[in-house]
């Protein structure tokens, strides 16, 4: 009886681990927006491109060119130049946002490969990260 016990709780630790892995619970890649001194700031994970989309159009049918300093973002509109800081050594690049994640994607942005090899995390895949707003480009209107 006593080893049908420790069983039971047993399965029940790895069941409640489980659902705090698929959701439930605090997620590590949770993304945090603030407002400072009328600046958004926003908190979250930084992954990068993977090689294969190398020369792929992006959302807004740029090439996607892995030397470029480019971003992809859900939360930002395209053309958003920002600040992404590795909070791990306090590298940061500017980027310019032509990209969006897949939609379920909860990372807050995937940075080209060659910001992530300035900011230092190409060996980890993912990094946190401060992500500041700094302006948004202009297109010319057509006449």
């Amino acid at each position: 009886m006593k080893h049908l016990f420790c069983l039971t709780l047993l399965f029940c630790f790895f069941l409640a681990k489980a659902q705090v892995g698929a959701g439930g619970g605090e997620r590590k890649d949770s993304i945090t927006i603030t407002q400072v001194n009328g600046k958004k700031i926003l908190y979250g994970t930084a992954s990068y491109y993977a090689d294969k989309f190398n020369g792929r159009p992006t959302f807004n049918d740029e090439i996607y060119d892995s030397r470029k300093m480019t971003a992809a973002c859900n939360v930002l509109p395209m053309g958003t130049w920002i600040r992404v800081t590795n909070l791990s050594n306090n590298r940061w690049v500017i980027v310019k946002v032509n990209d969006k994640l897949h939609e379920r994607m909860t990372r807050i942005v995937d940075l080209s490969r060659i910001a992530a090899e300035q900011l230092g995390y190409i060996g980890k895949g993912l990094t946190r990260v401060k992500v500041e707003v700094l302006e948004k480009v202009k297109t010319p209107q057509k006449k």
